[in-house]
């Protein structure tokens, strides 16, 4: 029979509370499976909802990084799972018979976490915070939010492309989101979608922000930076799709189904000198001040 570490089962947990937490989740989403097919149909069938496949992921891991707090958690609070769950099943009725997907998709992820909470209580979602929150990445973002974000992303991303390629000397026509390189007009929706990158580098970025032990008021400047981040990355795309639909059109499939993930990178190495940035300007960055800091 499978021993916990006695930390653990000082705080009255049992290997039967795996187990049971294993069955309640698989409960949950057999009781919502319809919405988690609709999401992983969305998931594969369009490129903007891509980003999911790199929820687990991330929750998982910022739930590693955090694995030492299980020794303060104890089993208790497990009413708060049944009001998740009976509000999630509000909200997701509500929103399926309104139709109101990130309604009917979000109440059914408070089931699941409903589920979960059921049998571990409400401790470890406290001290697990940030893996809760990454989870909520799974509700596709509503049309209206994508088109809201995407018009003037588009705009911006133009401008910025028509500037570097200005900068270094390569002609280039730009009539709203339509540049034209070396005889070839691209589109900014064909050569990058920046709506394709906007919540994955959120991701990365929240990812990173709580990957760390750094001060909250980092933390928050990265998630408020996270535009910023996302802007640059959507440029830099942009700037080598254009030159490759210019130049070698029968290599952009290929570059344009890597890039995307490149960029998640990309993102993650700017974040990385912003972090050096603060150093180098004596901004407090982590909660503890280390020698070489």
């Amino acid at each position: 029979m499978m021993q916990l570490p006695k930390t653990l089962s000082r705080n009255g947990w049992t290997p039967q509370h795996l187990l049971m937490t294993a069955l309640m989740v698989m409960l949950g989403i057999v009781a919502t499976l319809d919405v988690w097919l609709d999401i992983c149909k969305l998931m594969f069938a369009q490129e903007e909802f891509r980003h999911m496949l790199l929820v687990p992921p991330v929750a998982l891991w910022l739930a590693w990084v955090r694995r030492a707090r299980v020794r303060l958690c104890c089993p208790t609070g497990q009413l708060l799972g049944v009001l998740m769950i009976a509000l999630g099943w509000t909200i997701s009725s509500w929103g399926y018979y309104n139709g109101i997907e990130a309604f009917w998709h979000g109440g059914a992820l408070l089931i699941v976490l409903g589920c979960f909470t059921c049998v571990v209580g409400v401790e470890i979602v406290i001290y697990f915070l940030p893996s809760f929150i990454a989870l909520l990445f799974l509700i596709p973002a509503p049309g209206v939010i994508r088109t809201w974000l995407s018009v003037p992303m588009q705009g911006l991303v133009a401008r910025g492309t028509q500037f570097v390629f200005e900068v270094v000397g390569v002609e280039v026509m730009r009539t709203g989101s339509l540049l034209s390189v070396n005889g070839m007009d691209v589109t900014i929706s064909e050569a990058c979608n920046g709506m394709q990158l906007v919540f994955a580098l959120l991701l990365v970025s929240f990812c990173f922000a709580f990957s760390f032990p750094l001060r909250h008021y980092v933390r928050l400047l990265i998630l408020l930076a996270s535009p910023v981040s996302t802007l640059v990355c959507n440029i830099i795309r942009t700037v080598c799709a254009v030159w490759v639909y210019g130049h070698y059109e029968y290599a952009s499939g290929a570059f344009h189904a890597v890039s995307g993930w490149v960029m998640l990178l990309v993102s993650f190495g700017l974040l990385l000198c912003m972090i050096r940035l603060l150093r180098w300007a004596l901004v407090p960055v982590t909660r503890f001040t280390l020698v070489y800091d």
